[in-house]
């Protein structure tokens, strides 16, 4: 019915929209570099806030936050942490991502597990809460809000001393 000359043509034709699509495509670079660039820093500085409290390194969880005193009960809960859990797991999730100037606002959804021994079965929590940064080009945590994970070791003994003088009423 069609010559193979009319088939090539034909599956030419039909193909060159597609062609012209991938082609198009493939070119795009982010049209805005500079936020692109700043919103991959602070994804990084978030990830390594997340990094070094897994992996236990006051001195890394420092160095990603200015030297402010609304930050030092942060660092004193997590040195807590350290202390008190063999093992800690944490994911989270960035829910979004609030730029105003050199301020910037990180939500986040997290969840985590916290073991004093690796036979422990451990506690398992999740939560809500801010990070806020500053910065453009170094990105450096200022301040927390809401319920992050930080600070399970206090937490768990404030829970255990609520569950045993509960114990002492009963008696």
């Amino acid at each position: 019915m069609f010559s193979p000359r009319g088939r090539i043509t034909r599956l030419f034709v039909l193909s060159l929209p597609l062609i012209v699509f991938l082609s198009a495509c493939s070119s795009k670079g982010p049209q805005y570099p500079e936020d692109h660039e700043r919103f991959r820093r602070i994804d990084t500085a978030v990830e390594s806030l997340r990094k070094a409290y897994v992996n236990r390194d006051a001195s890394a969880l420092e160095s990603l936050m200015l030297p402010l005193d609304a930050l030092d009960r942060m660092q004193r809960d997590a040195r807590r942490d350290f202390e008190g859990f063999q093992e800690i797991a944490l994911d989270w999730t960035i829910e979004r991502i609030v730029i105003d100037g050199d301020n910037i606002d990180v939500f986040v959804h997290w969840q985590g597990q916290w073991k004093r021994n690796p036979g422990d079965p451990g506690i398992r929590q999740r939560g809500h809460g801010r990070l806020q940064w500053v910065g453009v080009q170094s990105i450096l945590l200022k301040g927390v809000e809401g319920d992050l994970p930080f600070g399970m070791a206090v937490r768990q003994a404030v829970s255990e001393q609520a569950g045993g003088d509960s114990v002492k009423g009963q008696r």
